[in-house]
């Protein structure tokens, strides 16, 4: 692992590393703050699972999380949205290839070599992680916005025990019924759709829902709504009888205005969750 950089915020320190990556055979890149109090002992890690198009950069400095982060005592770590480099694939459309891995793991061609963000987030990177930083693996909480939602919710059902809460933004809730999925879902995983349904929020809400407290904050006002699919979450988690609380913002859209405003709960809300 090699350090590109650390600053000094609020007290912590905001690092960006990288690393060679055996899920996805290729050099990948990740942001880690770690508070004042990791100074003196493990403290509870956030992931922030960001969007597509998106780097390990935009939320670490546009969702304003490090100084809410900071008061709580909670690490927020950062990763990339896909493999990169010379000799992964990439795709012309934005929603597809380099900035939007999904994180799934690819089977299919030319995605299969290097599109592995399951297992990257959900395996290696962890590994490294409690390694080489003092961070608590039994206190994990895990949050994203939009695809990096629904990354978010779909590891936090796909794992029970290991996240204690779970919280997104405007994410992806249906992606095997809306445009955000089924043409990504297609190339990266086949016409298999029983190979979809572990990627998908609403499924495996109705199937096993989520072991713990859960935070869904989205724009009324958010140009997406339609690939979205934000009702058909609600509905699974009603049928379910999941205990959470989704809230629909009056008037807010999918930026980053709408995460640095609602940025101040969820940290709360998981800070609560690993009793602090």
């Amino acid at each position: 692992m090699k350090t590109v950089s650390e600053n000094r915020t609020f007290g912590g320190v905001q690092g960006v590393y990288t690393h060679a990556s055996q899920a996805c055979a290729c050099d990948m890149t990740f942001g880690l703050f770690l508070p004042a109090q990791a100074e003196v002992g493990p403290v509870p890690l956030l992931w922030f699972l960001s969007g597509l198009t998106c780097t390990h950069e935009n939320a670490m400095i546009k969702a304003g999380a490090q100084r809410w982060a900071a008061e709580a005592g909670i690490a927020l770590v950062f990763p990339d949205t896909s493999p990169r480099g010379d000799g992964v694939a990439n795709a012309a459309a934005s929603d597809l290839g380099q900035g939007a891995g999904f994180y799934v793991n690819a089977t299919q061609a030319p995605w299969a070599p290097h599109f592995r963000m399951w297992d990257y987030v959900s395996e290696e990177l962890p590994r490294l992680l409690f390694n080489a930083f003092p961070l608590a693996e039994e206190a994990q909480g895990i949050t994203g916005h939009s695809m990096g939602g629904h990354g978010a919710l779909t590891i936090a059902m796909s794992f029970p025990g290991r996240f204690t809460s779970v919280s997104a933004f405007a994410p992806i809730c249906n992606p095997m019924a809306s445009e955000w999925g089924r043409p990504q879902f297609s190339a990266y995983l086949g016409e298999d759709q029983s190979t979809w349904a572990a990627h998908d929020a609403s499924h495996l809400m109705r199937r096993r829902g989520f072991d713990g407290p859960m935070l869904i904050d989205q724009g009324t006002a958010d140009p997406f709504l339609d690939k979205l699919r934000s009702e058909t979450l609600a509905e699974a988690m009603t049928a379910a009888r999941q205990g959470g609380t989704f809230r629909m913002q009056k008037g807010y859209d999918h930026s980053y205005f709408f995460v640095s405003t609602f940025m101040e709960d969820h940290v709360a809300f998981h800070a609560a969750a690993f009793g602090g």
